[in-house]
This record gives C-alpha cells, sequence and structure tokens, in this order.
C-alpha cells in the first residue's frame, strides 16, 4: 500500500488545501493529513478543531484519513508508513524554503521521498492567513475556504471576537 503524507498547520483548511488533497489522494492509496501542533504559530483552532474541519471536507474522499502530530514531520511519516510527503507550492517564494525542507528531511530519512504539487491558478493567492483576515473583517470568504466550514470560521471570528478561545 502506498501511503502519502500531507503535513501541514491548516488553520483553518483552504480550497487550497483541498485542491492538493484531491489531487495527491488519486496517486495513493492512501493520504494521511497530518496536522501539525506548530508551537511557532499562533492558531486560531486548536488541533482537534483543524483535525474535525478537515474531516468535514474530506468526508467523501476515498483513502483519506486526517491524524495529528508533533515533531519532525519524517518520524511521523516513517510511524505511519509513508513512502511520500506531499507539499503544496503556490509561488516561486515557497520552492526555496520548500526545497530546503525536502533536502533535509531527505536526509534524515531517505525512505521518504517528497512530492510537489503546484497549486491551481484559482487558488494562487489563498492561504489560511487571507482567509482568517479577510473573515475577521466580515468578508466574503467563499473563495477561500470549502463550504462545509464557512461557518466554523464565522463562528471562530465572533468567538475571537469576545476574546474567548
Amino acid at each position: 500500500m502506498k501511503i502519502g503524507l500531507y503535513p501541514g498547520t491548516f488553520d483553518p483548511v483552504t480550497l487550497g488545501h483541498r485542491d492538493i488533497i484531491i489531487r495527491a489522494s488519486s496517486l495513493v492509496d492512501k493520504l494521511v493529513i497530518g496536522v501539525l501542533n506548530n508551537s511557532a504559530k499562533n492558531p486560531w483552532f486548536s488541533v482537534e478543531e483543524r483535525m474535525e474541519l478537515l474531516r468535514k471536507v474530506t468526508k467523501d474522499m476515498q483513502g483519506v484519513v486526517v491524524d495529528s502530530f508533533d515533531g519532525l514531520t519524517v518520524d511521523f511519516g516513517n510511524k505511519i508508513g509513508a513512502s511520500v510527503i506531499v507539499r503544496g507550492l503556490r509561488a516561486v517564494t515557497d520552492f526555496e524554503y520548500e526545497l530546503q525542507i525536502a533536502q533535509i528531511n531527505h536526509r534524515l530519512s531517505p525512505n521518504i521521498d517528497t512530492v510537489f504539487f503546484t497549486t491551481s491558478v484559482e487558488y494562487s493567492y489563498v492561504s489560511s492567513s487571507i482567509a482568517k483576515e479577510v473573515a475577521k473583517y466580515g468578508g466574503d470568504i467563499s473563495g477561500l475556504v470549502p463550504e462545509e466550514i464557512r461557518d466554523d470560521l464565522r463562528a471562530k471570528c465572533r468567538q475571537l471576537a469576545k476574546g474567548v478561545q
């Protein structure tokens, strides 16, 4: 069984993420979406909430599962038996950073390759940060996040505006 790992923060999952999930899942038998508990970032959603959002978005996708992890991506990849790590690229600036990560991951775990997916043009400007910023100010998020989670993002904005997290 060929297992792929798509790691990320997914705070929240965007239409760009969903596009990569759909495309990557067609190349592997099982795609594990690994929600990273990244202490360097200040996420709006807890790991559990992000996992639930991803499950809503992927509920009808065959061979896609959602899990969480701490630590090195390659360690988690080895734990789940992944042979590939999936990464998305929106722009040239993403490539420099992602190339360095892919090279250190290969050095740490030569049995796992990194596969890059270029973002579909219609999502090239979409990021979780942009989706949160637009949502925070009541803008139209329909072209940014999947329909299944729009209400969740709006509710989180209301919750944060009240000072509750």
